[in-house]
């Protein structure tokens, strides 16, 4: 039996069971999410099962899990606990996307349409490469690394654990972004930028400090 879970029924669920959908992988594909059963109605195509704590009851149906969640330090914790509980993490290239032979997609990552992710590149643990973002040469991006639609990012960069690049951002090659960083839409980073800090404008700036996610345990 070749089924998935998505947690998460929101806006990005659609897009990552869709996305999965269009890979041919699973024969089923369902949703859970802590808003069932009010959110069981918006997903005609796909059921919601239930809430996301009930999914260990679902493990023999649908072996496969992929976590549809924004919060970046949050989809890695439900990550982890989903592969203690004995979930296969799914791995997700949308087929109009590239990923090289030789790059890295880490467990619980996900490549949407018109994505590329080139020679020697890593996207770590959970990672999300979102419509029409790049990912150049020997890029690394650690666990839980969101790269919103249309990021660029040239060879030999490294983004830190958490970081959110907003819609638009580009960064030069050779740079290094910090862990639980964020950069804002359209944003051009052309220097390194510090751990935990929102960076914005033409070239980044700082503009203030973030706070530090908490290491609280899995809510699922």
């Amino acid at each position: 039996m070749n089924n998935l879970l998505v947690v998460g029924a929101g806006g990005h669920g659609k897009v990552v069971a869709d996305a999965a959908g269009e890979t041919g992988q699973w024969d089923q594909i369902a949703f859970l999410d802590d808003g069932y059963p009010a959110s069981s109605s918006a997903r005609q195509e796909r059921p919601v099962l239930g809430k996301v704590n009930q999914a260990p009851e679902f493990l023999d149906q649908y072996p496969d899990i992929i976590v549809a969640v924004g919060d970046n330090f949050l989809r890695v914790q439900l990550l982890r606990y989903f592969a203690k509980a004995g979930f296969n993490l799914a791995v997700i290239v949308h087929p109009a996307a590239f990923a090289s032979k030789e790059a890295v997609l880490e467990p619980g990552s996900v490549l949407f349409a018109q994505t590329a992710v080139n020679a020697g590149a890593k996207v770590g643990f959970g990672g999300i490469i979102n419509t029409g973002a790049t990912v150049d040469h020997d890029c690394v991006l650690d666990e839980g690394v969101h790269l919103s639609p249309g990021v660029h990012l040239g060879g030999t960069v490294r983004v830190g654990k958490y970081s959110w690049l907003g819609i638009g951002a580009s960064v030069i090659h050779q740079l290094v972004i910090g862990e639980n960083v964020i950069i804002g839409a359209g944003a051009a980073v052309i220097s390194n930028i510090e751990d935990n800090v929102t960076a914005v404008g033409v070239p980044a700036r700082v503009i203030k400090k973030k706070r530090i996610p908490e290491q609280k345990g899995c809510p699922a």
